[in-house]
């Protein structure tokens, strides 16, 4: 650049960073130049060099393939967006040594604010330093570990609670349960404290034996169909995320059975067009995006009051497969 304009690359960095005085014929040079060769400047390294934050907010999700948190990636881009700021998404694959390393990346390159999705295992202590140096942080879905931080979190407990009391409604006495894995995550843990809530304001016992697991889709096809073998088998089925629910439908459907009834948490994009419809506690992704982003924009804007928790509601969206009542 400064050969073909014929000055010094100080003048050229004076003029691209407008910074120092340069002769307007100069100026014109220069700028001529950067238009015929193309030149894109490296923002990052000049943010570095100078100490400032990168216009951009970096996002961590357990997932790239779940489609809930893709709505709440959407969610944050859409808030941010008109505020001239660019959204970095990166997936931890719900391990906690990659979500810290991708943490240390956004920090590296100074973003202006840090939004995470906690995988399982994680621990937050080591973003003290940063959160005292006024960085905005955000903890989304799940709160954060170890660390006194803004959140935007789902109401699980309610929920699942209100899921749970729907098929309670309906007659069924026995309810079975599939949850995610690992049992410590949060949402696990909040969503099956709702489910023995819903059972003890029925005065129902809680049966351990109706409790399964599976992390993916196919692991909880394979724990349904566990609680649909069982001698007494249950005659409905709480699936408590969206996976949980996919698994189910396909278990449903591979053992030929549309006598149990259904309640998923979170709702699915085809839900409406199965047989029968399926029955949600629906979260709101796309709000949870936009609540945590309206978050991180006022911590920009200066807010510096006591770290918060948002608690986004769900709604209990009726359509067929939870209404199923229990055989005769």
């Amino acid at each position: 650049m400064a050969r073909e304009v014929g000055v010094t690359a100080k003048t050229v960095s004076r003029v691209l960073n407008d910074d120092g005085p340069v002769a307007v014929e100069t100026r014109e040079r220069v700028m001529a130049a950067v238009t015929k060769l193309g030149y894109q400047p490296n923002l990052m390294a000049r943010n570095m060099r100078v100490g400032a934050r990168d216009a951009a907010i970096g996002l961590v999700i357990p997932e790239m393939g779940n489609p809930f948190f893709g709505m709440v990636a959407g969610g944050i881009e859409s808030a941010v967006r008109a505020r001239g700021l660019t959204l970095i998404v990166g997936s931890s694959s719900e391990t906690a040594d990659l979500e810290q390393s991708l943490i240390a990346t956004f920090l590296a390159r100074r973003v202006s604010a840090l939004m995470v999705v906690p995988s399982a295992a994680s621990d937050h202590r080591h973003l003290r330093t940063e959160r005292v140096a006024g960085l905005p942080i955000v903890f989304l879905d799940r709160p954060a570990v170890g660390l006194r931080a803004d959140s935007v979190v789902s109401a699980n407990r309610e929920g699942a609670r209100s899921g749970v009391a729907h098929l309670v409604a309906y007659g069924h006495r026995k309810i079975g349960f599939v949850g995610d894995l690992p049992a410590t995550l949060y949402t696990r843990r909040e969503r099956f404290q709702g489910y023995r809530d819903a059972l003890d304001q029925a005065g129902l016992p809680f049966d351990r034996s109706l409790v399964e697991t599976g992390h993916d889709q196919e692991a909880a096809s394979r724990a349904a169909l566990r609680l649909l073998s069982l001698d007494d088998p249950p005659t409905a089925l709480f699936a408590a995320n969206n996976l949980a629910s996919m698994g189910t439908v396909l278990a449903l459907s591979r053992a030929g059975r549309r006598d149990v009834a259904l309640v998923g948490f979170d709702d699915l994009p085809l839900a409406e067009v199965l047989d029968p419809p399926l029955t949600v506690v629906a979260q709101d992704p796309a709000g949870m995006g936009a609540t945590a982003a309206e978050l991180v924009l006022s911590r920009l804007d200066g807010d510096r009051s006591r770290a918060r928790r948002s608690l986004v509601p769900t709604r209990l969206l009726v359509r067929g497969s939870g209404e199923l009542p229990p055989p005769r």
